[in-house]
C-alpha cells in the first residue's frame, strides 16, 4: 500500500533536494545539473542514496558532486486534526 505525503512527513520524512552535477558522456569537459526532489528522511537520506546507486549503475554521466537541502514542512507536533472552525469579525 502506498503511503500519502502526510503519512510520510509525519513519520518524519521532509521534502529534500539535491542538485547533481555530473559530466557528459559523450563531451566529459562538460558539466550539466539535474535537480532531484522527493521525500526522504534526513540526515540518512535513503531515497537519495537510492537513485544515486541507480545513477551510478544504470547511467553513463559520472557524478562530479551532489548538493542537499532539507525543509520540514510541518513537525509532526504542529499538526493535529480540528473538530471546529471559527470566525471572528
Amino acid at each position: 500500500m502506498k503511503t500519502t505525503i502526510i503519512e510520510r512527513q509525519l513519520a518524519g520524512y521532509t521534502l529534500a533536494t539535491a542538485e547533481i552535477i555530473y559530466r557528459m558522456p559523450d563531451h566529459l569537459e562538460l558539466l550539466q545539473s539535474y535537480v532531484w526532489q522527493e521525500y526522504d528522511l534526513v540526515p540518512e537520506y535513503p531515497e537519495l542514496q537510492r537513485f544515486l546507486k541507480f545513477w551510478k549503475e544504470n547511467l553513463d554521466g559520472p557524478l562530479v558532486s551532489v548538493t542537499v537541502g532539507s525543509r520540514e514542512l510541518f513537525k509532526r507536533g504542529e499538526w493535529r486534526h480540528t473538530e471546529a472552525l471559527l470566525t471572528l469579525h
